[in-house]
Order: structure tokens, then sequence, then C-alpha cells
């Protein structure tokens, strides 16, 4: 896995497959989790002839973990990570927290961005059931009291709660787990705090919202909103999946991605 030095306390892993493609597609991970999670995507991206960028963002994965780890200070790393790259501009595909980010990074660097795609992710979150509420504050305690850890298998049930997803479920706890725990409160506070929705307007790029059905963790109402607020966006909403539909329904995901990558690209 290569790596490059984005600045003196910032060394970023990243995933590349099919160097010599192009455009560009930049995929940015969950919170949690790591480049190595588009690894469904990797391979049809490639036969599409696309160069295919998944870093690991800082403070996740192999990344170092400098102090800050915000949506807007990981934004800013996918800006130079572009550039040092040579991969500009480039379609841009996030999924939860990464999706904030590829929402951040669209936002105060457009001319980087030639299309959006985003996945079970939100321009404003707030849980919107008592479920909902007690699933974050749970999430909040554990991490606070034991780290990462402490809710990494809950965590991955939530996502992946089907019986033969349990390799899906093994992974993700697995990476969630052993997620600097500084970098890993970081970035839910950002996400708490994270709103665009008095920017969404600005998008004037191709933009694509892909939401699973039975999302758990961000609402689909959530997505809704979040796909109205965005001038001429599209939405597809996939029965059948959930908040990690890139793994638990990646056919269909894939089939969704190229055909708006191909249409957009003429």
């Amino acid at each position: 896995m290569p790596a490059i030095d984005l600045s003196d306390i910032l060394c970023l892993y990243y995933e590349e497959v099919n160097p010599t493609g192009a455009p560009p597609v930049l995929l940015l991970h969950g919170l949690g989790s790591r480049g190595e999670s588009w690894i469904f995507q990797f391979d049809p991206l490639a036969e599409a002839r696309y160069r295919v960028l998944a870093p690991d963002m800082r403070g996740f994965g192999r990344s170092s973990a400098p102090p800050e780890v915000t949506v807007q200070a990981m934004a800013e790393d996918m800006a130079l990570f572009l550039e040092r790259m040579g991969a500009v501009p480039a379609h841009v595909v996030g999924i939860s927290m990464g999706g904030a980010v590829a929402q951040q990074l669209a936002l105060d660097h457009p001319e980087m961005v030639c299309t959006l795609v985003l996945v079970s992710t939100f321009s404003h979150m707030r849980p919107q059931s008592l479920s909902g509420w007690l699933y974050f504050l749970t999430r909040w305690i554990l991490i606070n009291l034991i780290g990462p850890k402490g809710q990494a298998e809950m965590v991955a049930w939530r996502i992946f709660p089907q019986p033969d997803q349990e390799l899906l479920r093994e992974n993700l706890s697995r990476w969630i787990a052993q997620t600097n725990p500084c970098a890993y409160r970081s970035a839910l506070r950002s996400l708490m705090r994270f709103d665009t929705r008095s920017r969404l307007s600005e998008l004037r790029m191709p933009v694509l919202v892909v939401t699973g059905a039975e999302d758990t963790t961000v609402p689909p109402s959530v997505q809704h909103a979040l796909a109205r607020g965005i001038p001429g966006a599209r939405h597809i909403v996939v029965e059948g999946s959930g908040h990690g539909i890139i793994a638990d329904n990646p056919d269909t995901f894939n089939r969704i991605l190229l055909k708006f990558l191909t249409e957009v690209r003429g």
C-alpha cells in the first residue's frame, strides 16, 4: 500500500487501482473505516478504465493521526492529495463520513470535482427518533469511556445486521477497534457539528445521491433532504440495502455508479 507525505505531521496511505486509467475516481470511506472498504468497487471501476484512488483519511487505517481530525481538515487533505497525485479534476464518491468530506471538498474546491456521488450521507445529522438518540448517545459514552473498540461490534451489527454478513461485520468491527481513539472522537464531534444545508445550492456539478432503503444509521428522510437541497441532484433509493450499500449490495451499487459516470462523461 503506497503512502504520500502531505505535511510534516500527515502521512497518507492509499489504494490505487489502474494508475494509467482516466479520469480519476476518488473514493472516500466512512467513520472508522479505510480505503480498503471500497474493494468491491475497485475492479468494476478499473475495468471501465477509470483510475481509482481510495485513501485512508487522516486518523484512520494506516494514515497518521494529527491532533485535528475534522471534516474540514480531511477535505483540505483530499484537495492536496488530488493535486499531488495529478488527479484533478476527479469524480468524487463518498459514503457516510466520506460523503460529508466529499461535500466539503466540492464546496471549497469546486474546480477539483467534476461529479459528486453521495452515499448514505447527510448535510446535517440529528437523530429523528428516540432509538436513534439512544444509539448515538450509547456510542458517545462508549467512545469516551472505552474508545472505539468499546462500540465497534455494536456499530458493525447495526450496519451489517444480516446472518450472511458476518465477514463484513468482522472486518468493520476490526477496523473501528484499531482506529486511533483521539482521531475517532475528534471526527465524530466534527460530524455532529457538520452542516452544509445553507451551501448546498452552490453545488453546480452533476450530483447523485444513493440511499439504502433500510439504512438505520442515516435515515432515508435525511438523505432525501440532502438531495432536495442540491439543484438538479439525482436521487436513487435501493430497496433491501442498508447503510453499507457499497458492500451489502455491491452489484447494484456498481451498476448505478457506472451508469451515472458514463452518462455525465458523455
